[in-house]
Parts: structure tokens; C-alpha cells; sequence
């Protein structure tokens, strides 16, 4: 019981870690502004080097380009990342960063397949909350499936 209580731990502060810096780095740069691509594209400039970058740039482009967006996920991060350090909150931490973290992974998964290291890393961070998410079965179990709900008399 010890070793999964540290391990329980450890991936709070991994996961949180993680989100809270990811989150705190979408707020680093000015965003661009909503024509800023078609403006280049308008005057000739080159984008992308090769097709597999645009893609890359157009998905991020187009989550920054909203004007709260790009906000919007790095708040999100943020706030799973503090829920899950906190070790208090960290069940619904869980929760809150599995759709994120799904994201990101599958970012990377068909967008930058090349990039191993990086598939890996949130391969491992996606593991580690599906981990801490079934460290906490028991609690949100019931918001799945209720017998008093199915019942009908």
C-alpha cells in the first residue's frame, strides 16, 4: 500500500508538473494575429517549409488565430496541473487532463509521427493518467453507473 501511495504521488507531480508548465507557456507569446498566415500566403512568403509543418502550423495556428482559444487550453492545463500537484484534488486533476492529454498525444501521434521522443513522452503521460484515473475508480464510478438510476420500482 506504501509503494502505490509514492507512486500515486510521483505521477500527480509528473502529470501536474507537466500541464501547469505547458499551461503557463500558452500565455508566454503574443498572439499572432487571425490573418497572419493569409496575409503571408497573400503576399508569397513561404509558410511552411514542406506540407507536414503547415499542418502543424494550421492546427495550432487556428487554436490561437479564435482569440481565446489557445487561452482557453493553456487555463485548462493550468488548472488540471495545480488539482493534481495539489494530491488533495488530484483524483478530479485526473479527470479534467485526460481530454488534454489525449489531445496532445494524438497531436503527435499523426501530426509528428517523426518525432519519437516526444510520442513517447506524452505516450507516458497519457499511461500515467490513465493510471491515476484507475487509482481513483472507486470514487467516480458512480457517476458512470448507478443501480438505483436502472432500477425501475
Amino acid at each position: 500500500m506504501k509503494v502505490k501511495n509514492i507512486i500515486r504521488i510521483l505521477f500527480n507531480l509528473i502529470l501536474g508538473g507537466m500541464l501547469a508548465y505547458g499551461g503557463i507557456m500558452k500565455f508566454d507569446k503574443p498572439m499572432p494575429s487571425p490573418t497572419e498566415i493569409v496575409e503571408k500566403v497573400k503576399k508569397g512568403e513561404e509558410v511552411a517549409p514542406n506540407t507536414a509543418v503547415l499542418q502543424i502550423k494550421n492546427y495550432i495556428f487556428g487554436m490561437k488565430q479564435t482569440g481565446f482559444f489557445w487561452e482557453f487550453l493553456g487555463v485548462v492545463e493550468l488548472a488540471a496541473g495545480v488539482l493534481l500537484i495539489s494530491q488533495v484534488f488530484s483524483g478530479i486533476g485526473a479527470l479534467v487532463a485526460l481530454p488534454v492529454i489525449l489531445n496532445i498525444f494524438l497531436f503527435h501521434l499523426f501530426l509528428e509521427f517523426e518525432e519519437t521522443g516526444e510520442l513517447l513522452q506524452t505516450g507516458g503521460l497519457l499511461l500515467i493518467n490513465l493510471i491515476l484515473i484507475g487509482f481513483t475508480y472507486k470514487t467516480w464510478k458512480p457517476l458512470l453507473y448507478d443501480k438505483k438510476i436502472l432500477s425501475l420500482g
